[in-house]
Order: structure tokens, then C-alpha cells, then sequence
């Protein structure tokens, strides 16, 4: 919404100064034109400033926004930029000298035409490069500022993954778990060494992803709920509602197995006859809904006190930020007087 209000601030002022300076000057008159003569003129300023600045918006930008060019590499663009200025230009020209002439400004067999024509190709050629330019430098210049700021976020998600996600109390219980396994059930045990493998593997190979297949993140959180199933056995009862459709989008990595584990953490672990993990998603308008259920309660929209809100959370929602801006959101409710829900929505597009 910001980035809207910005652009829409800048093409309005932009636009404006150049209408407002132009009818300013007109009125000077040095060569002291008739008082029709100028009012032509400014009718006809109206017109091409109005023709610009529409043409600037949805036909530079349409095309723009529709072929992806903000995420090619700028050599690459330059070339097809210019090509899409010189075509706006052509037919910025055509439509104004139309409406000059629907208008009464102007006639076809104006002389005057064979120099206003190409001065005001010109002029708009000049303009809707000088408008391209600004358009591309505050992109490149934002795109640039989030990409710092999502390494930057991405190197501290590492530190806290290790403390929070796959920290040493988590490895110590999975290894005590599988190892009674062994000698009880040892093809339980190869699956358990398998699962905590997949698992050390995909935090690895994710880490510097920016986003990964809902499939993939779905496959590594039941290899961690399994391995959290032999810990807490009959404790622990986990249900998935999956939507089909889950699979065309792409999410932060690590994120579902960050929620369960907080809510196996705040939740479960913290209930005496144990409770249910139910992870559901669904689809709908574009936008992916995941749901986190788990039995427990928040106290006034916090935990209970004695329990510490780990860091989890705090890095899903400035990753879900950094990655989506305003169109993700994040929330974490009671559902009832026995579980809580976490929900967290994002688009299919990025």
C-alpha cells in the first residue's frame, strides 16, 4: 500500500509540475499572440499533458509490470525500454494531434504541423524516458535495500534456527528416542535416523533460499513431527487437512515446521494428557491459507506466564514482511477454550 501511495504521489506531482510550468510560461506571452492563440495553447497543453500521463501509466507501465522487467537485468532491459518509449511517443502523438484537431485547435492542413509535430515527439520521447528512469531507479534502489535487508534477516534466521528450531535439545531427545528403538525396533530406528538426516539436510540446503515448494516444507514438517511422535507417543496426535492447490505456491523455508514447533513447545508439551497438532491449508482467491491448530490456550493474547515466546514467530513475521510486504499476513488466536490457532495467508506471486 505504501509503494502504491508513493507511485501515485510521484506521477501526480510529477505530471502536475510539468502541466503547472508549461501553462505558467504560456501565460508570459512574449511575442504578444492573440488572446485565442494562447487559450489553444493551453487547451492543447491539457490535452498532451493528459495523453502523457496516461500513456506513462498504463501503457509504459502495463508493459512493464506484464513482461517482469523489473526483475531482469537492467542491459538486458535497456534496449526493449527504449523501444516501448519510442512506440508510446508515436502513439502519444497520434492520439494528441486527434484530439487537437477534434478540439478545433489545430486543422490537418495546419502548416504549423510540420514543425509542432516533430518538437512534440520529440518533447515526449524525453519525458517518458526521463519518467522510465525514475520508475526503474527507485525500483532497482528498493530492490537492492530488501535484498540487504533479507540477507541480513536470513543470516540471523540461521542463528536462530540453530537455538530455536534444530537446537541441541531437540537433537539430544531425537538421538535418546531412536536409541531405544534400536534394540526394540530397529527398522523404526533406521526411519527415525532417516527422518532427523532429512531434516539436518533441508535446513541446510534451504538456508539461503528466499522461498521453497509448500510439498517440500510439508515433507520435512512430518519428518519432524514423526521424530516428535516417538518422543511424546500417545501424546502427540497429528492430523493434516491439505489442500491440493497448496502445492503451485512457494513459502519461506522452515516456516510450518517454526509454527508446529511452537506450538508443540507452548502447547502440547506443556498439557499433562498431551493433544493434537493439525496443520491445514487451503486455497482461495490466489491466496494460500495455512492453519497451525494446537491445544492449548493464550492468555490474553500471550502465553501463559512461565512460558518464554521463543523467536520463531518474531522471524516468521519480519520474513513473511521482507518477502511479501502487506499482502501476507500473520496471526495467532484462541480458536476456543482448547486450542489456538496460528494462520498465516500469502499470495501466489511474489
Amino acid at each position: 500500500m505504501r509503494k502504491k501511495r508513493l507511485y501515485w504521489i510521484l506521477q501526480l506531482a510529477g505530471w502536475g509540475l510539468y502541466f503547472i510550468s508549461n501553462f505558467i510560461s504560456s501565460g508570459f506571452n512574449p511575442q504578444d499572440l492573440g488572446e485565442q492563440i494562447v487559450r489553444n495553447q493551453r487547451i492543447e497543453l491539457i490535452i498532451h499533458s493528459l495523453c502523457f500521463f496516461l500513456i506513462s501509466h498504463y501503457f509504459i507501465r502495463g508493459i512493464i509490470l506484464k513482461r517482469g522487467w523489473i526483475q531482469i537485468n537492467i542491459a538486458r532491459v535497456i534496449p526493449r525500454i527504449f523501444g516501448v518509449i519510442l512506440l508510446a511517443s508515436i502513439i502519444g502523438n497520434i492520439i494528441t494531434f486527434a484530439l487537437y484537431f477534434l478540439a478545433g485547435t489545430r486543422t490537418p492542413k495546419d502548416p504549423s504541423l510540420q514543425t509542432e509535430i516533430p518538437l512534440l515527439f520529440g518533447a515526449s520521447f524525453i519525458l517518458f524516458l526521463l519518467w522510465s528512469t525514475v520508475y526503474f531507479l527507485y525500483h532497482y534502489l528498493e530492490s537492492n535495500n530488501r535484498s540487504l535487508k533479507y540477507e541480513a534477516a536470513m543470516n540471523e534466521m540461521h542463528l536462530n534456527q540453530l537455538k530455536a528450531q534444530l537446537n541441541p535439545h531437540f537433537i539430544f531427545n531425537a538421538l535418546n528416542s531412536m536409541r531405544a528403538l534400536v534394540d526394540e525396533e530397529p527398522a523404526k530406528a533406521k526411519i527415525a535416523i532417516t527422518q532427523l538426516s532429512n531434516i539436518l539436510r533441508n535446513s541446510l540446503i534451504t538456508d539461503k533460499k528466499r522461498v521453497v515448494n509448500f510439498r517440500n516444507e510439508l515433507s520435512t514438517v512430518k519428518d519432524y513431527l514423526a521424530l516428535e511422535g516417538i518422543r511424546f507417543e500417545e501424546r502427540l496426535k497429528v492430523r493434516y487437512k491439505i489442500d491440493p492447490r497448496s502445492d503451485h505456491f512457494d513459502i519461506p523455508p522452515m516456516m510450518i515446521q517454526t509454527l508446529v514447533e511452537n506450538a508443540i513447545k507452548h502447547g502440547v508439551s506443556n498439557l499433562l494428557e498431551g493433544g493434537i497438532i493439525e496443520i491445514q491449508s487451503n486455497v482461495n482467491d490466489s491466496m494460500l491459507t495455512i492453519k497451525i491448530r494446537n491445544s492449548g490456550q493464550l492468555l490474553g493474547g500471550r502465553k501463559k506466564p512461565g512460558t518464554r515466546s521463543g523467536v520463531g514467530l518474531v522471524n516468521t513475521k519480519e520474513r513473511l514482511k521482507l518477502i511479501y510486504g502487506d499482502t501476507a499476513t500473520f496471526n495467532i488466536y484462541n480458536e476456543n477454550d482448547k486450542f489456538v490457532v496460528t494462520e498465516v495467508r500469502i499470495p501466489q506471486r511474489i
